[in-house]
């Protein structure tokens, strides 16, 4: 259920966008194990009904960080609140920048003052334990090849012309490109959150309505699709598939009805 639900149902069509957003927002901390504080629900209530502007909660939010420390919790709370409050303002602006820059600025907003190196390229190499592998990684980008295939990826996509694509073939393509930009992982942290941002943003421009559930209640599925987007383990008969990652935008943009489950995703449970 919803933190918001009554004003998705009952609400104004302002305060419905506004709760579609901050659903979403608080939803994508999921894909890293946070959860927001009370405080956050509370002051994005206000936000939703009109007292307060989105400005106005990311001040207070800083203000209970500093005022509070010892009774707001730890740093991952306090990082779940601010990310959260920064979404749901992203969601709410009509712009969008198809390009590595604006991709780049968009996780330097989300992370600026929780993370030193916000809006920065990685320089160095990374593994990450996954739980759908078992606690084996996905082979990421080398931190020297980073710029040059995001200047790839962001190219191809550019000319890729969806004017003669079917919806289907839209989906196919879309999951694609996300799997790729994410595969790349730019960042040291923070890489699936800002993916899916920068994601839901792209999408609005082609006047898809990506206002629902589904980023909020399947942020964990999003991720651990991607991450099977991107694995093989021949040895084990296992081979990177993007049939997960198409039924999460199937459902998202055609309304679509598969089920998505985690354990279905965990190596080992499809062979």
């Amino acid at each position: 259920m919803s933190h918001f639900e009554e004003y998705i149902r009952q609400g104004e069509p302002g305060e419905k966008e506004k709760s579609y957003a901050w659903q979403t927002a608080i939803g994508l901390q999921d894909v890293d194990g946070l959860k927001p504080s009370p405080y956050l629900i509370e002051t994005a209530r206000q936000n939703i009904e009109g007292n307060i502007t989105i400005d106005e909660v990311k001040k207070r939010i800083d203000s209970y960080y500093k005022a509070r420390p010892a009774e707001a919790g730890d740093d991952r709370t306090e990082e779940a609140d601010k990310v959260s409050a920064r979404i749901a303002e992203i969601l709410s602006e009509k712009t969008f920048t198809l390009s590595p820059a604006g991709y780049l600025a968009v996780h330097r907003r989300l992370f600026e003052d929780i993370y030193r190196f916000a809006g920065e390229i990685r320089d160095y190499n990374i593994t990450k334990p996954e739980w759908a592998l078992n606690c084996e990684t996905v082979y990421y980008a080398s931190a020297d090849s980073i710029r040059a295939t995001l200047d790839y990826d962001f190219e191809q996509e550019r000319k890729f012309n969806y004017k003669g694509a079917s919806l289907p073939q839209i989906v196919k393509h879309i999951a694609a490109f996300v799997s790729g930009l994410w595969q790349i992982h730019a960042f040291g942290e923070g890489n699936t959150r800002t993916t899916a941002v920068f994601t839901i943003k792209y999408l609005r421009t082609f006047g898809f309505d990506v206002n629902n559930d589904l980023f909020a209640q399947s942020s964990w599925y999003f991720r651990n699709a991607l991450v099977r987007a991107n694995y093989n383990d021949f040895k084990n008969n296992i081979h990177a598939t993007p049939e997960y990652l198409e039924r999460f935008f199937g459902n998202l943009l055609l309304m679509e009805n598969h089920v998505l489950k985690n354990r279905d995703l965990l190596v080992g449970s499809d062979i």
